[in-house]
């Protein structure tokens, strides 16, 4: 699947203004060889999924006191009334090394989301546009963004569901084991295979939402902050200012990520807290209220781990000399046959 796939994005016939490599400032014809690949090459889709496993894999692990209080918020409002009682009563209970509870299914399972979300995204993403070509590449631009977000999501939380799993069972639930080891063998005996995959639609319902606002806004945020904000083109910016930008566009990204994705982020919580349950019946036993429970704290990390992983993602771009196309421009020839309609 991934081979078939990365053939179909490279022998795309279309390199228009989102897929091209151009070079950030004007450079001779052969500039192109400072790049280490080839734009559309597996060499390029297989270091863009590197960069999704550093930028989703540390970031997610770094938050994971945040992530441990937000989950048990979620799924125990009466113990854990807000974020700071929820610090307080889970340092109190389990000391400070309790806060890191779950961070070895967090950098596992999130690094594997992280590759496939991020490689998977520049793999539709140019081959949707080879589908749509130059013009209609443009004019709708945030629906392939939504389109490529979407399709990579789906196969990242295949990869993603066994980890969550585990680690919600062990943040959440009273006297169930600590550790990745002892836990993976339990949940297997107790609910065999599909106990790791038991959440994967709510996960699905959670994640693709998510996703989709992720890049479509940060990819249009990041046109409109060089249009409207940034004094100067792209081109003419410095790779630190360019940086300052994207983490600024994966920072607003990320606040709207969290409010349209944290029902199912509840429903998830609960899910793999109880044994045996549906998604509609956590959702039932949560009510409309208790799904909005721990929005906070969420906007709050997913805000942070959004513009952080846009940042490692596009630095690691930036560090490996990848292709790193402009903000899209319209198209010469679409120019022309607006000019044309108007005269």
């Amino acid at each position: 699947m991934l081979f078939t796939l990365f053939e179909a994005a490279k022998n795309s016939p279309f390199k228009g203004p989102l897929t091209v490599a151009k070079c950030d400032s004007p450079a001779p014809a052969d500039a192109a060889t400072d790049y280490s690949c080839e734009f559309g090459s597996n060499k390029y889709y297989a270091l863009c999924g590197l960069g999704g496993i550093l930028s989703c894999g540390i970031t997610h692990t770094a938050v994971v006191p945040l992530d441990l209080v937000k989950c048990r918020i979620q799924v125990n409002p009466d113990k854990y009334k807000s974020v700071f009682n929820g610090f307080r009563v889970t340092i109190k209970e389990d000391g400070v090394r309790g806060l890191g509870k779950g961070w070895a299914p967090t950098f596992i399972g999130y690094s594997m989301q992280g590759l496939c979300k991020f490689g998977f995204y520049e793999v539709f993403k140019n081959m949707y546009s080879g589908i749509l070509g130059e013009e209609n590449t443009y004019l709708w631009r945030t629906s392939l963004y939504l389109a490529a977000s979407a399709s990579a999501e789906f196969f990242a939380d295949i990869a993603l569901s066994p980890m969550e799993a585990v680690k919600v069972r062990i943040q959440t639930q009273p006297g169930f084991v600590s550790t990745l080891r002892e836990a993976v063998p339990l949940m297997y005996k107790d609910e065999g295979l599909g106990g790791f995959y038991k959440s994967l639609v709510p996960l699905w319902m959670r994640q693709i939402p998510y996703t989709m606002m992720k890049f479509a806004c940060f990819e249009r945020t990041v046109e409109l902050l060089y249009k409207h904000v940034v004094p100067k083109p792209r081109a003419d910016c410095t790779k630190g200012e360019q940086l300052v930008v994207t983490f600024a566009a994966g920072y607003i990204a990320g606040v709207f990520c969290a409010i349209v994705s944290h029902p199912a982020d509840t429903v998830v919580s609960k899910l793999n807290q109880e044994k045996g349950s549906t998604a509609m019946e956590a959702a039932k036993k949560l009510g409309m209220a208790g799904l909005w429970k721990g929005l906070t704290p969420r906007i709050i990390m997913i805000g942070t781990l959004t513009a952080l992983q846009w940042f490692i993602y596009d630095a690691v771009k930036v560090t490996l000399r990848l292709p790193r196309p402009p903000p899209p421009e319209m198209p010469e020839s679409l120019k022309k046959k607006l000019a044309e309609a108007q005269e």
